[in-house]
């Protein structure tokens, strides 16, 4: 068995990405892992007086790890976490010789904001924090994928189909 690679499909806070995560989940052929990053957050139970950042970037390298120890036992993983571009020097390091796609939800700020606060689980009445966290979701070398009004399947089908290329392959940074 080869080794998987893993697709993270990331955007911001409310961008749609589990609910286009479990669409795509149906189009790919195993071996298939899933790793829905919001799980992470749960193995922080105390702060210990460390800033919220620091976490994040611990969530960020454990998810990354699992990732490619999953990848490298044969699974494709499909990551699903609001992972700034910024982060990818650190994530190609972490996975080494396993490919990565980066595939970025990126809707309107307007339709975020919406999203996050209809959330069943997880809600987020007031999206004002997130706005400065919005805007870490642009890099040029990776377009955003979904529109404001696109079905979750439509865009789950387009990054199936755009995956058989490298439009979202991460070259080695």
């Amino acid at each position: 068995m080869g080794v998987g690679r893993v697709v993270c499909l990331t955007g911001p806070v409310g961008a749609g990405k589990t609910t286009v995560a479990k669409e795509f989940l149906t189009l790919m052929p195993g071996p298939l892992a899933y790793l829905e990053g919001d799980v992470f957050w749960g193995f922080l139970v105390k702060s210990g007086g460390k800033v919220r950042q620091e976490g994040f970037r611990v969530v960020l390298r454990a998810m990354f790890g699992a990732a490619a120890q999953m990848a490298r036992a044969g699974y494709d993983v499909v990551l699903d976490f609001s992972v700034p571009p910024e982060f990818l020097p650190v994530a190609v390091k972490i996975l080494k010789d396993v490919r990565l796609d980066f595939v970025m939800l990126r809707p309107s700020l307007a339709v975020c904001e919406v999203r996050a606060a209809a959330r069943a689980e997880g809600r987020i009445a007031d999206y004002g924090v997130y706005r400065d966290f919005y805007k870490l979701f642009v890099d040029k070398r990776f377009p955003p994928v979904a529109g404001d009004d696109e079905a979750a399947e439509v865009v789950a089908a387009r990054i199936f189909e755009w995956l058989s290329g490298e439009l979202f392959r991460v070259a080695g940074e």
